[in-house]
């Protein structure tokens, strides 16, 4: 599961940074203060580490809870992925730099080419700094589409 979630996720980080004017979607304001859906880190050797070594948080609004409750995400969800550099000293692993918040919004009429979703990813956490704006369609849902049946979406809930 771990691995199809990074697979997916690879659309956040896959496009050159670009800014975009019309931002299509959000920057997630205060996204850390909702719900924790899980956290892992990807180490070196992983297949994916290049793309998404750190340590990978995500979180989730109250509708996007609903649909990971349910399979499928209403309207207004919204998913972030939180990727932060992993520095490792003294036999621990600590959070360093925010390496991009990719983020996923659930818009059906809005976003009807990628499966009703909007995927951008914020450079360093920073609302201006776009790395995904026109490319969603080729860059991220490329990579979402083959889990057309859980809603586009490769995370679940952990287990509580």
């Amino acid at each position: 599961m771990k691995s199809l979630f990074l697979a997916g996720c690879a659309c956040v980080v896959a496009a050159a940074p670009v800014l975009a004017a019309d931002p299509s979607v959000p920057y997630p304001e205060n996204y850390r203060s909702w719900h924790h859906v899980k956290s892992m880190v990807i180490e070196e050797g992983h297949p994916l580490h290049a793309a998404f070594g750190g340590i990978h948080h995500l979180y989730a609004n109250q509708k996007a809870l609903e649909g990971y409750r349910n399979g499928r995400f209403p309207d207004g969800a919204v998913i972030v992925f939180d990727l932060l550099e992993a520095s490792r000293a003294d036999g621990a692993v600590t959070e360093g730099a925010r390496k991009v918040a990719g983020v996923m919004h659930k818009d059906a009429k809005r976003y009807a080419a990628t499966g009703g979703w909007g995927f951008e990813g914020f450079a360093g956490g920073d609302p201006a700094k776009r790395v995904v704006a026109d490319k969603a369609e080729g860059a991220c849902f490329a990579c979402h589409a083959p889990q057309k049946d859980r809603d586009y979406v490769f995370s679940s809930l952990r287990d509580r």
